[in-house]
């Protein structure tokens, strides 16, 4: 595969399904205007050089699934990483179905639960209830009915996320490209919006769990007399303790978007590779390991949501 090859593939596959709320079209995608026109271009040349011949207009979001959108990366292409104009309809959507397919599962569980013997499904589902529990009888010492539930979503929810990463690279691009969507990333933990949503909403219950722990003013004495009990340092405290408070979100967010960004990046690499049987020999290995970086990330981001709102709940 050539230079150019190369990048076009690594960008294609980095690219988000975007629309612009602006004019409901889809980022980087344009449709024929003279369909007849454009598949006879498609006889004798490639994709690419009839997008940039024929006459095309913007795909709009309308147009998705109809088989008339087409990829037009321009040829200096920057993504964004702050765009508010345009949002992520593949991570969305994932996101979204992810969770619901947590909620059947565990739902469909307990519903089977019997006096008899449980079935795999069960013992599975239990074993994954114990772990959570225990995990937070050890590092939540206060009573709250939402820690555990929380905690056993977020878990849940973020290992649905990482999981994907071991689909073949290829697959759900090339579905999603027949039926006429011209972009899919299908990891949506590997999105920093993603992430950093979900760091957002546990730095907000931060603010919850402190407020009816500690009250307002409790909050507000932890931000400004520790860790010098002075009034003269007030100012110092506060720089001090606002650092490390919105640290918590950026920091959850990163080090999970950067682990699985990482983990895709190798997967596309290793699929750029020209033979097959080299790409098997190093995909299989890395998928095997990545396994354990995909239960660990989902781990870590769930016991640190706990440790977070368990200081948040100290009164000291």
């Amino acid at each position: 595969m050539s230079e150019s090859n190369s990048q076009e593939y690594i960008s294609h596959h980095l690219h988000f399904l975007q629309v612009d709320l602006r004019d409901l079209s889809i980022v980087d995608s344009v449709k024929p205007v003279n369909a007849e026109e454009f598949n006879a271009c498609l006889v004798n040349n490639s994709q690419e050089h009839c997008v940039k011949t024929v006459a095309v207009e913007k795909c709009k979001l309308t147009d998705l699934g109809s088989g008339s959108c087409y990829a037009a990366l321009p040829e200096n292409h920057e993504s964004k990483i702050v765009n508010p104009y345009t949002l992520n309809l593949d991570s969305l959507g994932l996101t979204v179905i992810l969770g619901f397919l947590f909620l059947i599962l565990f739902k469909y569980a307990s519903k089977k639960t019997t006096s008899g013997v449980p079935s795999k499904l069960q013992c599975f589902v239990e074993m994954i209830f114990t772990f959570v529990q225990d995990t937070v009888s050890s590092i939540f010492k206060r009573k709250s009915k939402l820690i555990a539930p929380l905690s056993l979503t977020v878990f849940m929810w973020v290992f649905f996320m990482n999981l994907m990463d071991l689909l073949p690279i290829d697959l759900l691009p090339e579905i999603a490209k027949h039926i006429g969507v011209p972009y899919m990333r299908v990891v949506p933990s590997a999105d920093v919006n993603i992430t950093l949503s979900m760091a957002f909403c546990v730095f907000l219950l931060i603010f919850a769990f402190s407020f009816k722990n500690i009250g307002v003013l409790g909050f507000v004495k932890s931000l400004t007399l520790h860790p010098f009990n002075h009034w003269a340092f007030m100012p110092v405290n506060l720089l001090l303790e606002g650092v490390s408070l919105l640290s918590k979100p950026i920091s959850l967010g990163l080090r999970l978007f950067g682990n699985m960004y990482a983990g895709e990046m190798i997967f596309i690499l290793i699929a750029l590779l020209p033979l097959w049987w080299i790409q098997w020999v190093l995909n299989v290995p890395w998928a095997l390991f990545h396994i354990l970086i995909v239960t660990l990330q989902a781990f870590i981001f769930m016991v640190l949501t706990i440790v977070y709102l368990s200081m948040a709940s100290e009164e000291d």
